[in-house]
């Protein structure tokens, strides 16, 4: 029973992985421009994860280390360094742009300007995250894929034409604009495939404690979690492409024409629903986001790390240390490490 409990921890994965700010425009995007017929990329890219967050979570097992514990420990400060500053960027693009998703939520439920709420949105936003994270368990969080299921339901009632759909699982030359349509393939790639799904899955691991006995149970649920993202990424796609096109909406250039998507399934609260939806999903990727980055600088320094340990208080000091000197401390303390 515990490890099918644990299937939360790859749905919250893939809920942050697939089902965030930018799935949603490029899913909308691609359904909007070429039908069905970029489907494939979503599967591509949803395999390629399933392998990699299986192999992150059999790696936590088996070494009893996170991922930023074992690139620390094999290859040294220097390597985990250049790695932490790489990946700090990516995870901070990333949280600037779930956080522009939430602002972009609550403008479209509010029928507002994006400026207006910018700045709110833009501190609700991450203090919500923060502080709603540690005052509950994260398997909580597991609510967050029911603003994804959403989609589902809407391209369900939708009735799409499956005999179209089954054929854009099929990887096709486009008749237009291939340039166009392969930039719009990578795109989905690289929403779906992001580096601190990795250290956010191989994290709750080491928390949960998995042992030797939890290898198959990995490999379920990676799989599980992960197909639950597609399911909905591919519903947003499929949405697209038939809403979309009979407006004469081929080219998708901001939230405000994406906010519609459900009202055709769900009438007039499918324009609020959508908005609920694109906050809770955002949400959970800049929870997810925040967490994988303070989890790595952590555990690559080899500080206490768990969303049960108490902060320990530190004292602040108002002497002022030279960059280099703390450059060096801050390698020395890195060579220093040594992981159990």
């Amino acid at each position: 029973m515990r490890k099918l409990l644990q299937i939360s921890l790859g749905i919250i994965t893939s809920v942050g992985g697939f089902v965030e700010t930018g799935q949603i425009a490029t899913s909308s995007q691609a359904g909007a421009a070429y039908g069905f017929s970029l489907l494939w990329a979503v599967v591509v890219g949803t395999v390629c994860l399933i392998f990699l967050i299986e192999m992150s979570g059999r790696f936590a097992i088996a070494s009893h280390h996170t991922v930023a514990n074992g690139v620390r420990e094999r290859f040294g400060s220097n390597y985990f360094i250049l790695t932490l500053l790489i990946i700090s960027i990516v995870n901070l693009l990333v949280l600037a742009s779930e956080i522009g998703g939430r602002c972009a939520g609550i403008a479209i439920r509010e029928r507002c300007k994006f400026s207006v709420v910018g700045l709110a949105g833009c501190f609700h936003g991450v203090a919500s995250a923060l502080e709603r994270y540690f005052r509950h368990h994260r398997e909580r969080c597991r609510y967050f894929g029911v603003g994804g299921a959403l989609f589902v339901v809407g391209a369900l009632v939708m009735d799409p034409p499956w005999a179209e759909v089954v054929k854009g699982f099929v990887p096709t030359l486009p008749h237009k604009d291939p340039l166009h349509y392969g930039f719009i393939a990578i795109s989905i790639l690289g929403a779906i495939i992001s580096p601190f799904l990795f250290l956010f899955y191989s994290s709750g691991a080491i928390e949960e404690k998995w042992d030797g006995s939890f290898f198959t149970a990995n490999r379920v649920i990676a799989t599980i979690g992960m197909t639950f993202g597609a399911v909905i990424s591919i519903a947003i796609l499929v949405l697209a492409a038939i809403v979309y096109p009979p407006l004469g909406i081929n080219d998708i250039e901001g939230y405000d024409q994406i906010a519609p998507i459900l009202t055709p399934a769900l009438g007039k609260w499918g324009f609020y629903l959508f908005a609920a939806s694109l906050g809770i999903t955002c949400f959970g990727a800049a929870l997810e986001a925040s967490l994988a980055q303070a989890y790595m600088v952590a555990q690559g320094f080899g500080w206490n790390w768990s969303e049960d340990a108490k902060p320990r208080p530190i004292r602040p000091s108002l002497s002022p240390i030279p960059v280099s000197s703390a450059s060096q401390s801050c390698r020395s303390q890195l060579d220093s490490i040594h992981f159990n």
